[in-house]
């Protein structure tokens, strides 16, 4: 299935089991993908080789320390992609933690570990910003 196929089933299609495999599928291409990457990354890093050279010492630590901020970001996503297919195997996924209604086609396109439908996500986002402020 095509994403053109997927957003031209009717809304009472909706998370039916092609929908499912569609979106099971891109989950676990993303995940792999972002494993390969974190793998690569964590391997680069152990290599990297320190130098004599105090300005170059400090100019790799600079360097390592944004490559473990990377990874623990990447390793973020991994385990909200893993959640995402627990959602899948459960039944649940696609559908906002808070309302209980579709989170919709389009946005789990562009955001596939989702959980929330843009109204409760902006309500969230609402919320964090008044904490910060406060």
């Amino acid at each position: 299935m095509t994403e053109q196929d997927l957003l031209a089933q009717p809304p009472a299609d909706y998370m039916n089991d092609a929908q499912q495999g569609f979106f099971r599928a891109l989950l676990l291409t993303q995940r792999d993908e972002l494993q390969a990457r974190i793998e690569a990354e964590f391997l680069l890093l152990r290599e990297q080789e320190t130098n004599s050279d105090l300005a170059d010492i400090g100019s790799a630590e600079e360097q390592r320390q944004w490559q473990l901020r990377l990874l623990e970001r990447e390793k973020k996503l991994l385990d909200k992609i893993d959640d995402a297919l627990e959602l899948l195997a459960r039944g649940e996924y696609g559908w906002c933690r808070e309302t209980g209604e579709p989170i919709g086609l389009q946005r789990l396109l562009r955001r596939p570990t989702a959980t929330l439908c843009i109204e409760a996500k902006e309500r969230e986002e609402l919320r964090e910003r008044h904490k910060r402020a406060i």
